[in-house]
């Protein structure tokens, strides 16, 4: 698997920042709102949004809950942080963070949710090792990604495959090898985004 750096995605993300919602918004919108549907679901007091980007997902979470979001861009978090003044009913609290070494004390969230950040993380092993730390035992991880391996898209992975390292993004994102191989208990997975592009993964952590 292509190797990713945390300087590419911050190179990138620096670049996609003031493009990313037309280029990104909704193509990706309907994957956004079934992760948000799922996290509504299990009514939780608190949710870390891991790779909150430029906040596009904000407004669909509980308003009741504690939002956190955590990026590694900050230009990403500066659009994101003018979305969250749009919100004053919300709860919401943004930091610049390393995913893969969170600063949140252990089992602190009930439900995590990653919008199409695992594929782009260096480390995707230290990353769940994170997530499944900071969320509580019996909470809910979900996951929203780009798995390879579907028919429709073979072509545009084996294209973009070797500038995994320019484009802070991997094609070949095995889902066995990156969510089934862990010993937590996997709920449900179902296609989203045009074509079945994308999956959303809904886990408990135990």
């Amino acid at each position: 698997m292509k190797q990713v750096s945390v300087d590419n995605v911050v190179s990138t993300y620096r670049f996609y920042a003031p493009l990313y919602d037309r280029m990104f918004g909704a193509i990706f919108e309907p994957g956004r709102r079934a992760l948000a549907e799922a996290a509504c679901s299990v009514r939780p007091e608190s949710l870390l949004e891991v790779g909150v980007g430029t906040g596009l997902t904000l407004s669909q979470y509980p308003g009741n809950a504690e939002i956190v979001g955590i990026d590694v861009s900050s230009e990403m978090l500066d659009i994101a942080r003018w979305r969250a003044e749009q919100l004053p009913d919300h709860n919401i609290q943004l930091s610049e963070m390393n995913a893969e070494h969170m600063d949140f004390p252990d089992g602190y969230f009930d439900c995590v949710a990653l919008p199409y950040v695992l594929s782009v993380t260096p480390n995707p092993e230290k990353l769940v090792a994170e997530i499944r730390r900071v969320c509580r035992k019996g909470g809910t991880i979900l996951i929203l990604n780009h798995f390879s391996g579907s028919r429709f898209w073979w072509l545009l992975e084996r294209a973009v495959r070797s500038l995994a390292d320019r484009i802070g993004f991997r094609s070949d994102f095995c889902y066995n090898e990156q969510v089934l191989r862990h010993d937590w208990e996997v709920v449900s997975a179902r296609n989203v985004n045009f074509l079945g592009l994308s999956k959303l993964v809904t886990i408990r952590n135990v």
